[in-house]
């Protein structure tokens, strides 16, 4: 009696089901936003849903190993690559977050920047961006930064858009 060489072992697979209830319980720790951007199985995005309202350690358990046996039928590396991208981990991420800083500056140094960022990302609300610039303007010569980081969320909002 031969072993096949496309069999798993036991212990392969006991490992591979760890790994997805591990990967279950990052989930868990997710806002409902972030879970509605991974396209979860409807009953995954409800098991999930009610493991973040358990709090006996005995339930808790179980929905985790729930969790995992859903897994299985979920695609591992989206998931993975999704998670690793909401913890700033994965490259475009951080590549977002450079493009927005630089954009940042360059708005708040000249006008000029402020045209081509117009003309690139072809925003319709000209006025809104203009305000917030000019309140961040004010704000550094007070020594202030209420608004900075205002702005930095509204470039991020228009560039992620134009990125994905």
């Amino acid at each position: 009696m031969e072993i096949e060489a496309s069999e798993i072992s036991k212990t392969k697979r006991k490992e591979h089901m760890d790994q997805l209830q591990k990967l279950g319980m990052q989930l868990i720790k997710l806002n409902k936003d972030q879970l509605t951007q991974l396209n979860l199985p409807p009953i995954l995005f409800e098991a999930i849903v009610l493991a973040q309202k358990l709090n006996a350690n005995g339930a808790i358990r179980r929905q985790n190993q729930y969790i995992g046996k859903l897994m299985r039928q979920v695609d591992e590396e989206h998931v993975r690559l999704k998670l690793a991208e909401f913890n700033g981990e994965s490259h475009l991420s951080t590549k977002l977050l450079h493009d927005c800083e630089a954009w940042r500056e360059k708005l708040l140094a000249s006008d000029k920047d402020l045209e081509e960022f117009i003309a690139q990302y072809q925003i319709q609300d000209v006025n809104e961006i203009r305000s917030l610039i000019r309140v961040c303007r004010k704000e550094i010569l007070n020594k202030q930064n209420k608004s900075f980081r205002k702005l930095y969320k509204y470039i991020r909002n228009i560039v992620a858009v134009e990125q994905k």
